[in-house]
């Protein structure tokens, strides 16, 4: 595998090929890993970035899904919409890290580069922009009465299905579990800020997956400017990073919240710079898993939408 044949500096650009919709979150959270394994205190200006940047990373993701889910079920206009919105983010964050999708923004101990002004202008001037414009998505999606019998009663992923499948991200929350590791394992300054984690109503069905990731922007939004509104000063990146990452010997675990659940990274350690073993628990593929228990006895043309609420990226899966 080819995180177990390369160094652990080697592998951190393929971090973000995994899930390349949200690749900033699983580049930082590979960070994060190896900081944990290794003790590395990452500055709190650094952290603050990670975050705006990774919530501008879950925004665009969502407003992706959106768009081609809704393309997918026949309604052409909320796609424009919503590449035009999701633009305008990578705009944001290509100024930054110097990539529109697949990021290597992070490093052992903090970020690349430091945002300046403009960036954090333009990020305010996103986020009241972006506020309003979600009625515009209410409007031509969520009150579609053709979305919403497509949606609705469709698809359902229930509670009983959660501990078979370990379900995670919206798929999980649909069904009315308030489960999030922002919120139930606080990881790199996540504890400081005030949100909440929305749930399905409906018992899971393809329409509590669509207004879940719908409020989950909402609440991105609302971190992003608390992180806007108290930004330090100071480095970002910790002093005396090794030149060579070696973390302790023995088996070593860390998990984010990504755009699409529980995502976990596991390395063992022989305390050289090679892992011995990765092992990755990615969400789309767990997810996806319940798929032949969901699908039998629905309609074939059901088939697309139900896929489509689970919110899939291949390389999860197949990798």
């Amino acid at each position: 595998k080819m995180a177990e044949n390369r160094d652990y500096l080697q592998f951190l650009p393929n971090s973000s090929r995994i899930d390349y919709l949200s690749g900033l979150i699983y580049n930082l959270a590979y960070c994060q890993a190896v900081e944990k394994a290794m003790g590395i205190e990452v500055p709190e200006r650094a952290q603050v970035i990670r975050i705006i940047c990774g919530e501008l990373n879950r925004i665009s993701s969502h407003l992706l899904w959106l768009g081609t889910y809704v393309l997918d079920l026949g309604g052409f206009t909320p796609f424009l919409y919503g590449f035009d919105d999701r633009e305008k983010i990578l705009d944001i964050l290509d100024s930054v890290t110097g990539s529109r999708l697949t990021y290597c923004y992070g490093r052992f101990g903090g970020v690349t580069m430091d945002v300046d002004e403009e960036f954090l202008r333009r990020t305010a001037d996103f986020c009241d922009y972006f506020k309003p414009r979600l009625k515009d998505y209410h409007d031509l999606v969520t009150d579609n009465v053709i979305y919403q019998n497509r949606t609705k009663d469709v698809g359902v992923i229930a509670a009983d299905l959660i501990q078979d499948y370990a379900l995670s991200g919206p798929v999980l929350r649909a069904a009315g579990t308030r489960n999030d590791v922002r919120k139930d394992e606080p990881y790199g300054g996540y504890e400081r800020y005030d949100f909440d984690v929305p749930v399905g109503e409906r018992g899971g069905d393809c329409f509590d997956r669509h207004m879940v990731r719908m409020h989950e922007i909402e609440q991105s939004l609302r971190i992003i400017e608390q992180a806007l509104g108290h930004i330090p000063d100071g480095p970002i990146m910790a002093p005396k990073v090794p030149k060579r990452i070696r973390p302790p010997a023995g088996d070593h675990y860390f998990a984010v919240e990504s755009a699409r659940g529980h995502f976990g990274i596991w390395f063992t350690s022989d305390g050289t710079d090679v892992p011995v073993r990765t092992k990755l628990r990615t969400p789309s593929f767990v997810n996806v898993s319940t798929m032949p228990v969901v699908l039998p006895g629905t309609m074939l043309a059901d088939t697309v939408a139900i896929l489509g609420s689970i919110d899939i990226v291949v390389p999860e899966i197949d990798r």
